[in-house]
């Protein structure tokens, strides 16, 4: 992984589909522009869920780590959706 300063931990593990996405959203919602969301995981839904929100939003996926049980994902916060 990168050696990115986090500005927010989100651990959603034992979570399942779809609320890992769910948390993440609400956390990147109350974050400043910039600031940076490392989320972690154990629901193997979160890659394609993630993954599609971040791909139609202004957020970046700066890293992912997946391991035998748990998805990370660092996430830049961005301005919200993208237009």
């Amino acid at each position: 992984m990168l050696n990115i300063n986090i500005d927010t931990v989100l651990d959603a593990s034992g979570l399942n589909c779809p609320l890992p996405l769910l948390k993440t959203k609400q956390a990147l919602h109350k974050m400043s522009s910039g600031s940076v969301l490392k989320v972690i995981a154990t629901d193997a839904g979160s890659v394609r869920d993630i993954t599609v929100f971040i791909e139609h939003s202004d957020h970046d996926l700066l890293d992912t780590f997946i391991g035998e049980t748990e998805y990370v994902y660092i996430i830049r916060c961005g301005l919200g959706v993208k237009k």
